[in-house]
């Protein structure tokens, strides 16, 4: 498929990160796009406001006359009225991750993969190279906040990634530069085992990356991923590239660096926790072997703004914080709650946590049990379905059974906001990946407002 020869492209699920970053990157290539999703949001009015034309009601009377090529994901059913039509039509239909692998087959690219950390280094990698005079174009799984958009038009050859294992939608990639940030059990619905995850998975990506490529893979894994061209590893206080004396310094994250070409001390990441200093580390890696100075690299690493909804501060003031993060695996949840205990000693830390997808509950039960107990204080809500039906038997009172606290609650959307102001916690935490953003606006004002 020639792109240079699409004049319109319709998107079935636009409203998607990753999809709506496609549909941004041929709207900016003068393409007409246009496209359905299920629910407004506040990114699908973005799109609208930006030129995109965008639906919401499963109509064919709908669709564009003329379309050349349809993008979907795999979230979206097969039963769609309209992805059957379209079918119908002989419309050329691609998936989301087969359409990005076209365009990044011709760039040389950056993918950056892993259970857990891929938006906030892909995102930091792209910012950190054009900090330092390296141009990229960037797909990125969130809106960054330096950018406003998660879709960054370069006008180089190089573009950074985020590589999906979830359908082994990173398998449609063929990397210069690869990253794997972690291999932690996921999308068991997808692979059915942790081993089949690192075998069909993370070992297949590995050897997609290009000959004379490099793979920086986070040190502990070197087992699992096992012998592969191009391998150096990285992480902290071990690896060939890694951070050591990781260290809190004047509210930063603090660290020095250390590779087998560079020695950098001192550096200060604006992002909380030692897990976004090891994203740091894979993401300042990739700077230097394209040529950053490592003057550049300092300041820029500090003004980083990151990613919305990754560990995203929206109040921080003396008296405490309030900081939504899209954490919806046990060990994204550990990495957050530590990262606030941390950065608050001796303050109350509570959470909201809204579990993500059936499957994920019940796989994962005795993780998400372990990480919320590290809360001082839980609220936890429903379990968000995204696309699976109800599984008999899991639900969050199951899960709210097994959590060793003391202060925990069950909670309703409508409720929470209410409750937290009853409790008053220093620190507060919403943490997952459904709908739980919005209680994000009057959360905020609750804490803006409180002391007034």
């Amino acid at each position: 498929m020639n792109l240079k020869d699409l004049h319109s492209v319709y998107f079935v699920g636009i409203g998607g990160i990753g999809m709506s970053a496609l549909a941004r990157y041929f709207h900016a290539r003068g393409v007409h796009v246009g496209g359905y999703d299920r629910t407004s949001t506040e990114l699908t009015r973005t799109l609208e406001a930006e030129g995109i034309d965008i639906h919401y009601t499963e109509d064919i009377g709908q669709l564009p006359k003329q379309v050349d090529l349809v993008v979907y994901t795999p979230a979206v059913p097969d039963s769609h009225a309209e992805l059957q039509h379209l079918r119908h039509t002989g419309t050329p239909i691609r998936k989301r991750a087969e359409v990005l692998g076209i365009i990044s087959r011709g760039m040389r690219t950056i993918a950056i993969a892993g259970t857990h950390g891929k938006t906030t280094t892909t995102t930091l990698t792209a910012y950190l190279l054009r900090a330092c005079g390296i141009d990229c174009s960037a797909f990125l799984g969130g809106i960054a906040l330096d950018f406003s958009t998660n879709f960054v038009a370069g006008q180089s050859g190089w573009v950074v990634v985020e590589a999906d294992e979830y359908d082994r939608s990173f398998l449609q990639l063929d990397p210069d530069i690869a990253v794997v940030l972690s291999m932690d059990a996921d999308h068991l619905d997808i692979y059915g085992t942790e081993a089949s995850l690192h075998e069909t998975g993370f070992r297949a990506f590995a050897q997609k990356l290009k000959p004379g490529g490099t793979l920086y893979l986070q040190h502990n894994w070197q087992e699992e991923m096992g012998a592969q061209r191009g391998l150096q590893t990285f992480g902290l206080e071990g690896g060939d590239y890694r951070s050591e004396r990781v260290r809190v310094e004047e509210g930063y994250f603090t660290f020095d660096y250390r590779s087998p070409g560079h020695h950098l001390e001192g550096l200060q990441v604006s992002l909380p926790g030692r897990h976004n200093v090891e994203n740091a580390t894979a993401a300042i890696s990739i700077a230097l072997q394209l040529g950053a100075k490592p003057a550049d690299i300092r300041p820029a690493l500090k003004n980083f703004r990151g990613i919305r909804r990754r560990f995203e501060f929206l109040y921080r003031a003396a008296d405490g914080a309030y900081v939504d993060d899209y954490a919806h695996h046990p060990s994204e949840l550990s990495a957050a709650i530590r990262a606030a205990k941390e950065l608050y000693p001796g303050q109350k830390v509570c959470g909201i946590f809204q579990p993500h997808l059936f499957s994920r509950t019940r796989d994962f039960a005795d993780g998400f049990a372990e990480a919320l107990a590290m809360l001082d204080e839980l609220f936890l809500m429903e379990i968000y379905p995204a696309r699976e039906e109800p599984i008999p038997g899991v639900d969050s009172e199951w899960l709210f059974q097994k959590v060793q606290l003391q202060r925990k609650y069950l909670v309703a959307p409508d409720e929470a906001v209410s409750r937290i102001k009853e409790h008053a916690p220093d620190v507060l935490l919403t943490l997952g990946a459904g709908d739980i953003d919005l209680l994000r606006a009057p959360l905020k004002d609750y804490f803006e407002n409180r002391n007034a």
